[in-house]
Formats: structure tokens, C-alpha cells, sequence
């Protein structure tokens, strides 16, 4: 079964004057995925999200919303109705309260009575702010501020969001509860685009994500696709024995690439090129060299180490 596409660029490129941001980006997006845009400060994602969410004009290229293409030199109201889109740096008007702050956005977007004061209630409770709805926006906190943009920007029930770098600069609590929000969003059938520095909370978040690098989409794929192809296999493994022994037995273990000494303990990382049947048996093979293993566990390698792997590789 095809699914449905809640985005499809096709060559899309923008330039100002000599210099090109975005470059011939051709990129997919099913309905309901959370995708994650990641890639250093340049790469061009905040210039790819504003020309999908209509305000930035593409040099050549096209763009469909949920099927509609995209018209230049439009409004394109139909597919404005359908986004909700939160920059990295919209301003809130602190002296409004926060349910006049929202009341105005909704009344903006034509929502009429009694669905207006409906839909406020709706989104004050999904972002935790009821017991605010009266307080001056200047009284919050910035986690709560971040919150209520993002209730602005859903206000309107789009089928799509836009959000660039919504976590920026919040505490890892207010990060928790954004996520929780995000989650809360996908399981009521949005999709939903999210650019991050943050790269463990797109590991928690996305089900696909995009890599960018000097306005080239670089790499898109599930998440699940992108750790089989490029995260290695990785083991903890700590002992109360001497460190030399350890190493000399993963010498001669066929399956060991490198390791690395994790600081202040007797712990080791060892990428590891095996599956689960041969993690078993390097175990058993350092036992039986009487080694005091202490804790030995398999991982992966995380989001954060294939993005590195992979500026590397586009580098070299």
C-alpha cells in the first residue's frame, strides 16, 4: 500500500544572489511521521522549512502539501489552512495575557463560537498552562513561553507542523515536556517536521530524519534504517582485573575494530562488528581467560555519532 505524502519537494533550490542555501533538495515525508531535520548551522534547514512553510519564495523547484502544489507569487490559502508553522525566534506579546494571546490567534484564523473557546480550553490542558490562562505572557518561564508558542501555532488543528529548533536554550525538563507534547500531537495524526541540535531528542522523537549539509539533503531514511546502515555495534565492558589483560584478549578476537578507554574507571567501549551469538562468545571467552568482568552490555551507536560519521565522510 502506497501511503500518502504530507510532503514532496521535487529540485527545490533557493538562492540569494551568489550564494545557495537549499540545493536541488528532493525530499518525501509521509503523513504521520515526525521527521527530523539535523545538520550544522548553515546547512540550510531554516531556509528549507520557511519555503515549506510559504514564507520564503524557492529560486526553481516545487513543493506539495498533502498533495497541493505549491503556487508561486500566491497566497495559497488552501495549504496556510493546513500548516502550523513556529520559528526559531517568534516574538510573544508579553503585556497579553495568555488566554487573550491565544484568543487573538484563533479569532486570526476565523475560529468562531462556541469552537473558539473550545479549542483554547483544548490547548491550554495538552500544554499544561490552564492554571496560567490569566497570567501576563512576561511572567513565564521560558519553557512555558516555548509551550505557549506551540499552542499558537496548533491552534488552528493544522495537519502539519513546522517547528525550527523548538527546544533551543530550554532545561531538560521543559525539553521532557515538549517532547511529551510532540508525542501527544503524532498520536492525534499530525505530521510533523522538527529541526534540532538536540540530537537525542530526535533519537527519542523521529521516526525517519533528514541529514543536511551545505544546502544538500545529504541522507533521508527511517530512523530504524539509518541505525542498521551506519551504527556500529558497540560494548560496555568493565572488569576489576588489569586493563592490559582485557585488551590483549580483545586483540585476538577476529570481531574487535577499536576501543576506547571511557574516563575515571576500568571501563572500555569496543566497537564490535558481530551479532549477538558472537557478543556472547567474546564474553565467554574472556571469563574462561579468568578476567573479573564486571558489567558487560551490548549497544549502539548513538544518533549523535552517525551525524559526526557522516560529516566526516561528506568532508573527506
Amino acid at each position: 500500500m502506497v501511503k500518502e505524502l504530507a510532503i514532496r519537494t521535487c529540485g527545490l533550490t533557493k538562492q540569494f544572489e551568489r550564494y545557495i542555501a537549499v540545493n536541488d533538495v528532493h525530499l518525501e515525508i509521509e503523513t504521520g511521521e515526525v521527521y527530523g531535520l539535523i545538520g550544522p548551522n548553515g546547512a540550510g534547514k531554516t531556509t528549507l522549512i520557511r519555503m515549506l512553510a510559504t514564507a520564503e519564495e524557492p529560486t526553481t523547484g516545487e513543493i506539495y502539501i498533502n498533495g497541493d502544489r505549491m503556487v508561486r507569487d500566491k497566497s495559497n490559502p488552501t495549504i496556510k489552512r493546513r500548516l502550523g508553522y513556529l520559528p526559531d525566534d517568534y516574538p510573544l506579546y508579553e503585556d497579553l495575557t495568555v488566554w487573550d494571546y491565544l484568543d487573538y490567534f484563533a479569532r486570526l484564523y476565523r475560529l468562531r463560537e462556541p469552537r473558539r473557546t473550545q479549542r483554547l480550553h483544548e490547548v491550554l490542558e495538552l500544554i499544561q498552562l490552564g492554571n496560567k490562562r490569566n497570567s501576563l505572557i512576561s511572567t513565564l518561564s521560558r519553557g512555558m513561553k516555548q509551550r505557549l508558542s506551540l499552542a499558537r501555532t496548533i491552534i488552528h488543528e493544522p495537519i502539519l507542523l513546522l517547528l525550527d529548533e523548538p527546544v533551543s536554550g530550554l532545561d531538560p525538563i521543559a525539553r521532557m515536556q515538549f517532547r511529551e507534547i510532540i508525542k501527544a500531537l503524532q498520536e492525534a495524526g499530525m505530521t510533523i517536521l522538527i529541526s534540532s541540535h538536540v540530537l537525542s531528542d530526535l533519537a527519542e522523537l523521529c521516526t525517519s530524519i533528514g541529514i543536511m549539509e551545505l544546502g544538500f539533503l545529504v541522507e533521508s531514511a527511517s530512523l530504524e534504517q539509518l541505525y542498521q546502515r551506519l551504527a556500529r555495534q558497540q560494548i560496555i565492558l568493565s572488569t576489576l582485573g588489569r586493563i592490559d589483560a582485557v585488551i590483549s584478549e580483545l586483540k585476538n578476537h577476529p570481531l574487535v575494530e577499536e576501543w576506547e578507554f571511557l574516563p575515571g574507571s576500568n571501563n572500555l567501549r569496543v566497537n564490535f562488528s558481530g551479532d549477538q551469538n558472537a557478543c556472547a562468545e567474546l564474553l565467554r571467552s574472556l571469563i574462561q581467560a579468568d578476567i573479573p568482568v564486571t558489567d558487560f552490555h551490548c549497544t549502539q551507536e548513538d544518533l549523535e555519532s552517525i551525524f559526526i560519521k557522516l560529516g566526516h565522510k561528506q568532508a573527506s
